[in-house]
């Protein structure tokens, strides 16, 4: 490095604390021995060449993080039993038993690298039709020798839209007026139908307010796409479970019944015979695709997992998978430790409402931890995403760092505004407290100081807030893109 100049030795050690945050953040995983990238069925369903292949060049390429990572042993095929493929998401496995029998319980989730970032810098789609905070979970069931699973899919509103931060709690989300929405959204379920068969539309924002709009399109785009492979189902999550009435989720599920019986799941016996195979998924979404989706596919996932169990001969006709006391306790940790994982990845925090995921209900404890997860969202998603989104980007290859480049990457100039108003702000709260503070005899001067520099550092304030944009974290590698 000693060619380097000053500022390219300071941007290298950026560099170098961008992959290091990448790499500690958890949920990589790998295998030497099993295809971590697909899902029973895709695996099940191969040809005698796909067998032979290295676990790098079989990977489905949408869940392989260190893609970019191998390439230059990608082309060299004698080290490829080295290159193992890396997934991003969340693994757990677990040995069950019910009425006697035991059987394995797994739970897999994997993160799509294409469109990959933080919460509010990616959203929406791209223009190959990839969906922001794509996710593939799967859930799979091993019982003497016979198996089964069920996958269920998330992902972003698959329309071209952004909501940057701009310190407001919650930005208003901008919908494009000028992209094609169609030819994206096309491209996206084509993808997904070729892959998944048919789609169960779950969207579960809010039907009022700021999320309409995002709602009412995703319902036009998907009547004028008029597919027979796509079912769309609006369920206004918030509205229909105030006031703490989680309870009222089973009139999704009994509405989602005959669908899920439907789409079934995929089942292999002992000797190896496919008995059913799974025909379509849900795809669920709300605004960040990880609360209140993750909520809505644990209970779906339960009620697949019922129908698997009493099929394997596990549980008994008439018995319940919610009165296995133990069972239950594995299952609910499980899926509210997969919410944590996906939210942490894609938001910075553990996931909110997984009171209701750990326990069945919601509890005030849960409403004061979801305040204070919110809180510390909100610091991150203004003051630290943007070296986050960075991070990704260049952990992905996304951007390939140029030593020739005359121009740091990391500089971005600031104006006056970016340190003066805080400092004004803070000057005039403090003046303000000093007047309460050596307050004397004369009240009406006093009140008078405390009145100026109380107006003065609130009305710098608002003055930041209105120019929120200029004071958040954004990212530098990459331009993402401006919706107007």
């Amino acid at each position: 490095m000693l060619h380097l100049t000053d500022i390219q030795l300071q941007d290298n050690k950026t560099f170098l604390a961008m992959l290091n945050h990448v790499l500690n953040v958890d949920g990589f995983y790998f295998s030497t021995t099993y295809d971590l990238t697909h899902t029973l069925q895709r695996l099940s369903n191969t040809s005698p060449e796909f067998q032979e292949m290295s676990l790098l060049e079989r990977a489905d390429q949408r869940f392989v993080w260190n893609g970019h990572l191998l390439r230059e042993l990608s082309a060299q095929p004698e080290v490829h039993r080295f290159a193992l493929p890396v997934l991003h998401g969340f693994i757990t496995m677990h040995s069950c038993s019910i009425n006697g029998k035991y059987f394995d319980w797994i739970l897999i989730s994997r993160r799509s690298c294409f469109r990959a970032g933080v919460r509010y810098y990616v959203r929406g789609i791209d223009s190959e039709g990839h969906a922001a905070n794509f996710v593939e979970t799967e859930q799979i069931v091993h019982y003497s020798g016979s198996k089964a699973s069920f996958v269920q899919t998330r992902g972003s509103i698959p329309v071209f839209w952004s909501q940057r931060p701009n310190l407001k709690y919650k930005p208003l989300p901008q919908i494009s007026k000028v992209a094609n929405h169609m030819d994206g959204f096309q491209r996206h379920f084509d993808s997904q139908v070729i892959i998944y068969g048919k789609q169960v539309i779950i969207n579960l924002i809010n039907q009022k307010g700021s999320e309409k709009p995002l709602e009412q399109t995703f319902a036009t785009m998907v009547s004028s796409l008029g597919s027979g492979m796509m079912r769309y189902i609006a369920f206004d999550f918030h509205k229909e479970c105030k006031n703490m009435r989680w309870d009222r989720l089973s009139i999704l599920l009994d509405q989602v019944a005959e669908m899920q019986d439907e789409l079934s799941y995929f089942l292999v016996d002992s000797a190896g015979q496919v008995v059913a195979n799974q025909e379509g998924v849900f795809r669920s979404n709300c605004m960040d695709c990880l609360d209140r989706t993750n909520v809505i596919q644990s209970l779906l996932a339960r009620r697949s997992l019922q129908a698997q169990l009493q099929r394997l001969g596990v549980l008994h006709v008439g018995q319940k998978l919610e009165e296995q006391d133990e069972f239950e306790k594995i299952y609910k940790n499980a899926w509210a430790d997969n919410a944590n994982a996906c939210a942490k990845q894609y938001a910075g925090t553990g996931a909110l409402k997984t009171d209701f995921t750990r326990t069945g209900k919601r509890t005030h404890l849960g409403l004061i931890m979801d305040g204070w997860n919110s809180m510390i969202r909100y610091y991150k998603n203004n003051f630290s995403d943007g070296f986050r989104q960075d991070s990704i980007d260049l952990f992905l290859g996304n951007y390939s760092v140029d030593e020739l480049e005359s121009h740091s990457p990391l500089s971005v100039p600031r104006d006056w505004k970016f340190l003066a108003l805080p400092v004004i702000m803070v000057v005039a709260f403090s003046m303000c407290i000093i007047c309460l503070l050596m307050a004397g005899d004369t009240w009406t001067e006093t009140l008078a100081y405390v009145l100026f520099w109380g107006v003065a550092s609130i009305g710098t304030f608002f003055i930041i807030l209105y120019n929120g944009k200029d004071f958040v974290d954004a990212p530098r590698l990459v331009q993402k893109e401006k919706i107007d």
